[in-house]
């Protein structure tokens, strides 16, 4: 079931709300485990059964692990505990990749179930962090199968740790912050919404026509690059904040996903802002384990290396995710191991300096997702080779024709292309907060920002019903991951 569609919006949302709510505490996990269910069987019947098997397997597991915690059979189950979850990824997602790649050998193809590397990752760090007693053993396991399977962030995330909402699944929302949580939620789902319905499926669609022309020119080209990372980034950040606004409105309070990624100023601090809880559990599950930063020169370049093929593979089986990876990680490696000796001493004003260093991460960024986009490195290839005016994309006598389609794609899609480069910086929320301050000096300023908010909610979501009753079906691109 999609956020972004009339039967999530209107019918399972508001039932689901108000069975959570008129249900006595003790209940409350059990409705969300199950209208949980109920939404990851509405598009996935068949694969609900892999999951409530791993949820079991593994909760056995864990008991186990505990029961025999001082003998050698409690490193045993635990280790099961994790290796299951990832033998099970591996088969759904990297089964076929792997035999075509090292053996040569075609096999059947095995549909991928939606989301299951992350409910994979959810379950393979709850086992780590009880093991090593971070967190209590979670005894009910109702209350474990609703941490695993909680729908608003089941299929695409955020990563959510157990730690970060053990409190509100053992104990319950906090009801003296519910009213205002739960305001704050619905603003939140309202623009992840319309960062989906109005941005991201309107830059898909502008991506499709471009690719529909088989040649462009430069100008389309460099259009065609931006449109693809304004629906990479609106469609997962738009998830994201929905999945957290819905969290919210029960109680929840998930972590941030996104922090305007594209105003970064190198590599390293697009990936601490692009994908946070997924960086986050490499770094703290893979990278330090294997000794993080405190090793040798070598050893933490293969840790990088590691880290980054098991990240572009995480997206994905295939060439294009693998090349994706490997480019951050020697980008990664050039930044922290070459350029920050070099910029010690600085060569140029700092205004420059800075520019400069923008002007970097956003190629990087645009080359990188077009590398991201396609299936094949070729097609990737020629998309860059066109940003540069070469290449089998570029035509080279364009007539009149040709040149009236590509000025009215441009013209019919620039306003999008301008909404979407400024709504991916913080400008937006600055002049909302300027807005609020001046607002709130007021007697009743309170009062009209809360209602301003109410009416600016409930326009987006007139405005999202309306395209997606006339639009097309458009899901989610992180469900397939």
């Amino acid at each position: 079931m999609l956020f972004s569609s009339i039967t999530f919006l209107y019918f399972f949302l508001p039932a689901t709300i108000f069975l959570y709510f008129v249900s006595p505490q003790k209940g409350r996990n059990f409705v969300l485990f199950v209208m949980s269910l109920l939404f990851y069987a509405w598009g996935e019947p068949v694969y609900v059964l892999l999951m409530l098997a791993q949820i079991a397997v593994s909760y056995v597991l864990l008991w186990l692990a505990e029961r025999f915690r001082e003998r050698r059979a409690a490193g045993i189950f635990y280790i099961l505990s994790v290796l299951l979850p990832f033998m099970a990824l591996f088969y759904f997602k990297y089964f076929n990749f792997f035999m075509n790649t090292v053996f040569g050998m075609k096999t059947k193809a095995v549909a991928l179930p939606i989301g299951i590397s992350f409910y994979t990752f959810q379950i393979v760090s709850y086992c780590v962090d009880v093991y090593h007693r971070r967190v209590e053993r979670q005894k009910n396991i109702v209350t474990y199968a609703a941490y695993v399977t909680l729908f608003p962030q089941l299929v695409a995330g955020p990563i959510v740790r157990y730690s970060e909402i053990e409190q509100t699944l053992t104990h319950g929302a906090d009801f003296s912050k519910i009213r205002v949580r739960f305001g704050d939620g619905v603003v939140r789902f309202a623009i992840g919404l319309g960062k989906k319905v109005l941005i991201a499926n309107v830059a898909g669609e502008f991506v499709s026509d471009i690719a529909m022309l088989g040649q462009r020119n430069v100008l389309l080209s460099w259009a065609y690059a931006a449109a693809v990372a304004l629906q990479i980034y609106f469609d997962f950040s738009g998830y994201s904040d929905m999945a957290i606004g819905l969290g919210s409105m029960l109680g929840f309070q998930f972590p941030e996903n996104f922090r305007y990624p594209f105003i970064s100023r190198s590599v390293s601090e697009f990936w601490r802002r692009w994908h946070i809880t997924l960086g986050a559990w490499f770094r703290d599950y893979v990278y330090i384990p294997m000794g993080g930063n405190r090793v040798s020169f070598p050893r933490w370049i293969f840790n990088i290396l590691v880290v980054w093929l098991f990240t572009g593979l995480w997206h994905g089986a295939g060439w294009n995710f693998i090349v994706w990876g490997l480019l951050f990680a020697v980008l990664l490696v050039f930044e922290k191991g070459v350029t920050r000796l070099v910029w010690r001493k600085r060569f140029l004003p700092e205004t420059v300096e800075k520019m400069f260093c923008h002007v970097y991460v956003v190629m990087v960024i645009l080359i990188s997702f077009l590398v991201f986009h396609n299936d094949r490195l070729s097609d990737a290839a020629a998309d860059i080779q066109a940003l540069f005016g070469a290449g089998s994309r570029i035509a080279h006598d364009v007539g009149d024709t040709q040149m009236t389609v590509y000025s009215y794609l441009m013209r019919n899609r620039v306003v999008m292309l301008c909404i979407g480069l400024t709504g991916s910086t913080p400008v937006p929320a600055w002049l909302w907060t300027k807005l609020r301050e001046r607002i709130q000096t007021g007697a009743a300023g309170d009062r009209i920002v809360h209602g301003l908010r109410s009416v600016g909610a409930a326009v987006l979501l007139v405005l999202c019903t309306a395209y997606l009753i006339d639009g097309s079906f458009n899901p989610f691109l992180y469900f397939r991951f």
